[in-house]
């Protein structure tokens, strides 16, 4: 997948989108800022960062997509991506249900994606160095680019949902204890269970990430 390098974007994820509508620039693509200044987070939030943070959004045909990965829970899926690629240079990350990418008790980052016609958009920020939105960091002196190589080259691989999801349901037990935002509500997912298809089932209603 090409990656378009920019110092500074307000946002990777409003660039990608208003690039490939003005046809500028084709799928599958992805966007790597060194800085971004008004970033796209979950449920509309900002998410911003400074220098030496990891801020990318890429595109690409839902055909490329592994044939058994429900779409509504594509965060789920690169988030986990995206935590066996940090794993490599920190212990104790996991994902959050949905689309949290936590260190302990603590977010460092986040994956949101939306569907533009036949398009995934994708976006994920992770606060390698730096602390922000009153998030934690990890601390990592690491490259950016050299975490998003490796995440593209695994992504290009086409891991099936089910082995994500085997790894992942693993991961979902240390959600115990943590709050989840669910319909405008702060919720425990102590006693979430945790569905093959992503979603969960919380107090008798199956909720699905669609983030």
């Amino acid at each position: 997948m090409e990656i378009i390098y920019f110092d500074t974007l307000d946002s990777t994820q409003k660039y990608l989108i208003d690039a490939i509508s003005s046809g500028s620039i084709e799928p599958p693509v992805a966007v790597l800022a060194k800085n971004q200044t008004n970033g796209i987070g979950s449920r509309d939030n900002s998410w911003e960062g400074g220098c030496g943070n990891l801020f990318i959004s890429f595109a690409l045909n839902i055909k490329s997509l592994p044939e058994d990965l429900p779409i509504s829970s594509a965060s789920i899926y690169f988030s986990y991506l995206m935590r066996e690629r940090l794993s490599k240079y920190v212990d104790g990350i996991f994902v959050k249900w949905p689309n949290d990418i936590y260190i302990g008790r603590s977010k460092v980052g986040g994956v949101v994606t939306k569907m533009i016609g036949n398009l995934l958009i994708c976006g994920i920020g992770v606060n390698l160095r730096v602390g922000s939105n009153s998030f934690s960091s990890l601390n990592l002196n690491v490259e950016p680019e050299e975490i998003v190589k490796l995440f593209l080259k695994e992504l290009e691989k086409r891991p099936s949902w089910s082995e994500i999801f085997h790894k992942y349901s693993v991961d979902f037990e240390q959600n115990r204890g943590i709050f989840a935002n669910i319909d405008g509500e702060r919720v425990e997912l102590g006693s979430a269970i945790l569905d093959s298809d992503g979603s969960i089932i919380l107090g008798g209603k199956r909720v699905y990430s669609l983030r």
